[in-house]
């Protein structure tokens, strides 16, 4: 399969499109389920040796996700391990019945509730996979239950038995995986947040769909995507051309910081030079200008006007925004400053707001005027400042992708919502999901890393694209968010995630980069 299908996300609608599909075609349901079948009895094998986890339980539900699940037991029982199958439905779709009558013609033991199950050392749940759309109750309520008591390892088939396909939410109940194989293409749900509790560590089981059959059904659609790292390499400024210098490699203007709040402009700051972008330039208040330059010396400080409280009272005459690449604005800079938000609002250069220029932004009341603004903008709201600009988007928030999706055609302007899974939205309803993240980024300052590295992104793509286009600045987006995460994961293994604060954070972002690059 393609790159450009293979991260691609679908809702249970387009699955089953593609599935019929195939099977219009002439592909049997039955050879279908075996080879997927086969693809995750592989998996199970290899992540799961004999030697060690000899005793393996399989439930089977009434549909196709039960069959899968027992074909899998009898290709594990034919490789030596212990398997039994609880089947607790009491009518099954035919084919499913095909198999398990079979099963029990190899005399692998079949048992109709989990408590009359053997011990065992791996539980393989095949209850429900997409699709499900009513609440679990009775029996199958029953066998959830048992699932998630289980002290063992629990895999999913395609997604753990109760959630909803394309929400992420429980129907009543839902297992709580400790692995998910997700089966053909990604499923919505894999991004939502609410199903995070559930899925465990996913994993992406091919079947070699034919690309016309997917191409025929997601063509028409907006590009609905998920970062992975193949995608990311093909978005970074790597390599860089061997004649290069700084000047064309970017050039970030910085406006951030007040006295309450001026680590917000170092850490941004910090993260911009993580990305080598090839010149940094800070607007902080006078009083905090010796303090920049002391701590980030490579960069040049210019000291603004400041209120009574210590913001940003405006930008300088003397301060050219036009010669700037990008314009990153907003960390640490508090309410106080609209002055200066206005003023590079106004400009026609490539913006990214973040934090008090949102807030700024929601009190003009001027989302919408974004789309006369030639240059791309860039918002990166967390869940609170995007209610705030986008009041009419409440109903979409618990799907961030369909939120973003609908703030950017709403103010043609790139939007990164941050959360457990991050979405980035174009104007046109292309959505990619971030959803490689750990819970060591709720904390203050590491939005302000955020902002630093897509800034200096957002810089170098700007200074290469002669048009300036959105995609670019989506580009410039999609990475920083990843590579945001990536850092703070490898800095919670090593510090745990409550030892990942912003300044740890950022040291590990080029270290994690050279590693997930070697």
């Amino acid at each position: 399969m393609s790159c450009e299908f293979r991260d691609r996300i679908v809702t249970s609608e387009q699955m089953r499109a593609i599935e019929g599909r195939l099977f219009d075609a002439g592909m049997p349901v039955a050879a279908l389920m075996e080879k997927v079948a086969g693809r995750i009895a592989a998996w199970l094998v290899a992540q799961f040796p004999l030697q060690r986890y000899p005793r393996i339980a399989v439930v089977a539900g009434p549909g196709h996700n039960g069959g899968d699940a027992l074909v899998v037991a009898r290709e594990l029982a034919a490789q030596g391990y212990q398997v039994q199958v609880c089947s607790p439905a009491e009518r099954l779709k035919p084919l499913t019945a095909d198999h398990l009558r079979f099963t029990e013609y190899l005399g692998i033991p079949v048992v109709r509730a989990m408590a009359e199950l053997a011990p065992y050392d791996v539980l393989l749940d095949g209850l429900f996979g997409f699709g499900l759309e009513r609440l679990i109750e009775g029996a199958m309520a029953d066998a959830v239950a048992a699932i998630n008591a289980a002290s063992c390892p629990v895999i999913s088939i395609d997604l753990p038995s109760g959630l909803h396909t394309d929400t992420g939410k429980a129907l009543g109940t839902a297992v709580q995986a400790t692995y998910t194989l997700c089966l053909g293409l990604w499923k919505r749900a894999f991004c939502q947040e609410e199903a995070l509790a559930y899925l465990g560590q996913p994993h992406l089981i091919g079947f070699d769909i034919p690309l016309k059959a997917i191409a025929a059904v997601l063509e028409s659609s907006p590009s609905v995507r998920r970062a992975t790292l193949s995608t990311i390499r093909e978005k970074l400024p790597l390599p860089r051309q061997a004649n290069t210098h700084k000047y064309r490699v970017g050039h970030l203007l910085l406006v951030s910081g007040s006295r309450p709040y001026a680590g917000a402009a170092l850490l941004a700051a910090l993260g911009a030079r993580a990305t080598g972008v090839g010149m940094l330039t800070l607007a902080v208040p006078e009083s905090l200008r010796l303090m920049v330059v002391a701590q980030i010396p490579e960069a040049l400080v210019v000291g603004c006007p400041e209120t009574a409280a210590g913001a940003i009272a405006h930008l300088p005459d003397t301060l050219d925004l036009s010669r700037y690449s990008a314009i990153a604005c907003g960390p640490g800079l508090s309410r106080h400053a609209g002055k200066a938000v206005q003023a590079v609002l106004q400009n026609q250069t490539p913006l990214l707001l973040d934090a008090d220029g949102l807030n700024v932004l929601a009190d003009l009341g001027t989302v919408e005027t974004l789309k006369q603004r030639q240059p791309p903008t860039v918002l990166t709201p967390h869940q609170g400042e995007f209610k705030r600009l986008f009041p009419e988007q409440l109903e979409n928030s618990g799907d961030g992708g369909a939120a973003a999706q609908q703030a950017a055609a709403q103010s043609g302007a790139v939007v990164l919502l941050k959360g457990a899974c991050t979405a980035i939205a174009h104007p046109n309803g292309t959505v990619w999901y971030v959803p490689e993240s750990t819970p060591a980024l709720a904390r203050g300052g590491s939005g302000d890393v955020l902002t630093g590295l897509i800034g200096g992104l957002l810089a170098q793509a700007m200074a290469a694209d002669a048009d300036n286009s959105l995609d670019s600045a989506l580009d410039a987006a999609l990475v920083g968010a990843w590579w945001h995460g990536q850092g703070a994961r490898a800095a919670a293994r090593d510090r745990t995630e409550l030892g990942v604060d912003g300044t740890q954070l950022v040291q590990y972002l080029n270290p994690v980069l050279a590693q997930v690059l070697a």
